[in-house]
């Protein structure tokens, strides 16, 4: 997410050096290289232009704030004017004063509308809401099936029924009031393109349910036509925020930092991978500080809590405490960490500073092998438990025998039992040093991360 724009501007703020005062010059050579940062990320035009001068009138002329660098200065503003532009701060979801709340998802046809639905279902239950996800799309092959598909991995209902989409919709909104629903998701059908007929049955749909969110899906990685689309959609359907997909993959950033100024609605939330947990708020500050390689340790640190269970976690801290760490425990924490997302959106999230900025940028160009994780559990789960709580009894013939079981190699096994070995010694180094109890629950970054490297 923004590697490209963020690698660009770090080169950027390392020409602003000296002290004291930034020269007219110093400050016009900063900004075009900015500028052009910018451009490339595929920042809307009219907004580059707008913000290079904003952040020119910040600085010509100004005076070095105690302690900072003029690179640092130019850090300060450039920080500053990117919040602003992704939205100021992070905008929630508005619920109604009477359940239930109506969310309408809008959007053209392979945006990621149905699955995202589907994703924010799965977030409100998992936040003490009871969703329910209406299937109003009934032109595209296999919508429905998809939706119900994706409903029953999640265990939230879904409505469907065969009438017109704003009949669905009605109907939906009437079974949730009996039901207890608190959360209507209508997914809406698109097309490929804005049409037309498309247009008049999402107003019709807005007209007749009334939602209190009308929220636009639109694909991060088509750029400044995702910011056309949300215009168009703005203008006939009145949306309330924006959620943009596909953030995990090439897209260069633009219509992130250009939709909240050119269309003045909000991001709400970004998709950060296929998997169904893997959508998260937009919080414009975090963004900013990780587009300027500040990383994002909030963002961490929940995505840690969600991944633990914590009546597991506190059990094995007490466990670490007393010197049990077993291969179970090592297990649990191995699955924590996939549930997390890729060992590469978790690097992303660390900060480009000394100490950890160093970790970051050493794996910043390695590829990592997500296949790495799947094999160790697999490892594990091939022992008996006799095995798992007591590995010193793993001798060369029950290597094998675990090696079949996992469909790996001896090599990987011992492996899995050099990294076990590391992360015991490491525990009683943490419980000789008295600092067991800085919330080990918290993140699982114990594991040696170069394991994953090629």
């Amino acid at each position: 997410m923004f590697e490209a724009l963020s690698d660009k501007l770090q080169r950027v703020f390392g020409k602003a050096g000296g002290k004291g005062r930034l020269s007219k010059s110093d400050i016009e050579a900063v900004l075009r290289e900015i500028r052009i940062a910018l451009l490339e990320a595929d920042v809307n035009v009219n907004v580059v232009r707008s913000v290079v001068e904003e952040i020119k009138a910040e600085l010509l002329g100004k005076e070095i704030s105690g302690g900072l660098t003029p690179a640092q200065e130019v850090v300060k503003s450039v920080h500053e004017k990117l919040v602003e532009l992704l939205g100021g701060k992070h905008e929630p979801l508005s619920f109604a004063s009477s359940p239930p709340t109506v969310v309408m998802m809008v959007g053209l046809q392979g945006s990621g509308k149905t699955t995202t639905a589907a994703k924010l279902a799965y977030m409100l239950k998992n936040q003490g809401h009871a969703p329910l996800l209406v299937a109003a799309d009934v032109y595209r092959p296999a919508a429905i099936d998809q939706l119900k598909v994706l409903g029953e991995s999640i265990d939230v209902p879904v409505f469907h029924e065969k009438d017109t989409p704003v009949n669905i919709t009605l109907k939906a909104v009437k079974q949730a009031l009996s039901s207890g629903s608190d959360v209507v998701i209508i997914d809406t059908a698109g097309r490929l393109h804005i049409d037309e007929a498309m247009m008049q049955e999402l107003e019709a749909i807005r007209d007749a349910v009334k939602p209190q969110e009308v929220l636009l899906v639109v694909d991060a990685m088509t750029g400044q036509e995702a910011v056309n689309v949300a215009k168009t959609f703005d203008e006939r359907v009145g949306i309330t925020g924006v959620i943009l997909t596909k953030m995990d993959g090439d897209a260069r950033g633009g219509a992130a930092l250009s939709i909240k100024r050119v269309v003045g609605k909000p991001i709400k939330y970004v998709g950060v991978g296929e998997k169904i947990e893997m959508l998260e708020p937009f919080h414009p500050d975090r963004i900013a500080n990780r587009i300027l390689g500040m990383g994002d340790i909030l963002t961490l640190i929940e995505k840690a809590q969600r991944a633990f269970d914590e009546r597991k976690a506190a059990e094995m801290e007490r466990r670490l405490m007393e010197g049990e760490f077993t291969l179970e425990d090592m297990r649990e924490q191995l699955r924590a960490l996939r549930k997390m997302g890729s060992i590469e959106s978790i690097i992303d999230m660390l900060p480009g500073i000394p100490g950890l900025g160093g970790m970051k940028n050493m794996l910043k160009n390695v590829r990592i092998d997500e296949k790495e994780i799947a094999h160790m559990e697999a490892v594990i789960n091939s022992m008996t438990p006799e095995e798992r709580r007591n590995p010193s009894i793993i001798n060369s013939s029950r290597k094998r025998r675990i090696a079949k079981g996992s469909g790996t190699s001896v090599q990987m096994v011992n492996r899995v039992l050099k990294q076990y070995q590391q992360m015991r010694k490491m525990m009683k180094g943490l419980k000789k040093g008295k600092k067991g109890k800085k919330k080990l629950m918290g993140l699982p970054f114990d594991f040696d991360v170069t394991r994953f490297m090629h």
